[in-house]
């Protein structure tokens, strides 16, 4: 009997353990939807301390150029003279997908964006939860390019690096 029992506790822990997972889950990807929407508030607001507060201390920030690869610090040192001068950099998410690790430490997103500067572009990284915040530790920025417009983006891409 005793075997029996215990057989069925470890068919229904997990049952019961489900639940709870699934709502830190949801909890955690509201939270990184959060900080995204606080990064991109604080870059149309040209507030530096907001929006650099939202990366974490190593992060790394990938430009749409191939040679654009900054580190928080490198990121910073660029756009705080951009920020103080009042430029802002209005971004909003239109769409936003979060996915978060089983152990709940670690998520990654992708967000289409619309940027008054440039117009749509995308936004893709991953977030890390350090104490009881989020973090970004690594943000692509990236244009989405119709795949009709890719072989001759492609020949001039190849032209430019050869000239």
């Amino acid at each position: 009997m005793n075997k029996l029992l215990l057989l069925a506790s470890l068919l229904v822990l997990p049952l019961a353990a489900h639940p709870r997972a699934h709502q830190d889950a949801n909890a955690s990807r509201q939270e990184v939807e959060a900080l995204l929407t606080e990064f991109h508030a604080a870059a149309a607001e040209a507030d530096a301390e907001r929006h650099f507060a939202c990366f974490a201390e190593d992060a790394v920030f990938l430009g749409t150029d191939a040679s654009e690869r900054w580190t928080a610090a490198e990121l910073r040192a660029l756009l705080e003279p951009v920020f103080a001068r009042g430029e802002r950099r209005k971004t909003v998410a239109t769409e936003t997908h979060v996915t978060v690790s089983d152990g709940g430490r670690l998520a990654w997103f992708d967000q289409r964006l619309e940027s008054e500067r440039w117009g749509e572009m995308r936004g893709s990284g991953v977030a890390r939860k350090a104490g009881e915040r989020w973090e970004i530790v690594q943000y692509v920025w990236s244009f989405p390019v119709p795949n009709e417009l890719v072989p001759e983006l492609s020949e001039r891409f190849r032209a430019l690096r050869k000239g």
